[in-house]
């Protein structure tokens, strides 16, 4: 069942209106969709960000607004203060449960791979995966076990397909996460107390010109 997040259809959309509601801890936002017509409301600002912690970023919820009307939703963008870090705006992508959407879930990795223990790095060059799926099968995260990872060993996006109820949008031979050897240290050349050979020359082009005076 999704969590409800209650909300207030807006209509007063002049801006000092929006600062009234911001002060009153109301984010203003916007519930739109494909081929309906945008809503706009506002939600209470502490409850939102509970709702979105607890939930996932990806959850479908049900907002229901203050004249009865309720809508199936997902959290599409955000806007926060750049200075305060405070939510300042919220759009809702109201959602039909049987049709498919595209979003971003992110990767969590799990264990320590064996080749990081004998002293090879971790490269993770992907963090998040593009996924299509219905709005009720849409995975929280994709988590990928990593302890039998050795060192050289790679695992591509290809690497996770398979009979899954999401589809990866991903190319399948993009890398996520690879093993790389032990870093080598620079060894410094020792000193053999002779001068380097373009030194060596310049001077003897310099004597060269000395004799031609």
């Amino acid at each position: 069942m999704a969590a409800t997040i209650e909300g207030k259809a807006r209509t007063d959309l002049r801006i000092s209106n929006t600062k009234s509601l911001r002060s009153e801890g109301q984010i203003p936002g916007v519930l739109y969709g494909k081929g309906k017509e945008p809503v706009n409301i506002s939600v209470d600002g502490i409850d939102l960000i509970k709702k979105v912690r607890d939930e996932g970023r990806n959850a479908v919820f049900s907002v229901k607004l203050d004249n009865g009307n309720a809508y199936d939703a997902m959290l599409y963008d955000y806007q926060q203060d750049a200075i305060k870090g405070e939510l300042t705006h919220v759009d809702f992508y109201m959602v039909d449960m049987s049709q498919e959407v595209d979003v971003e879930v992110y990767i969590r990795l799990e264990g320590e791979a064996v080749g990081e223990k004998d002293g090879g790095v971790r490269q993770q060059p992907m963090h998040v995966l593009n996924i299509r799926s219905t709005p009720g099968n849409i995975p929280e995260e994709i988590l990928i076990d990593i302890s039998e990872l050795n060192i050289g060993d790679v695992i591509t996006v290809g690497d996770l397909k398979g009979d899954k109820n999401y589809e990866i949008m991903d190319e399948d031979e993009t890398t996520i996460i690879t093993i790389l050897p032990p870093q080598q240290e620079e060894v410094e050349t020792e000193d053999s107390g002779e001068e380097p050979a373009e030194p060596e020359l310049v001077n003897a082009k310099d004597d060269e010109e000395e004799e031609e005076k």
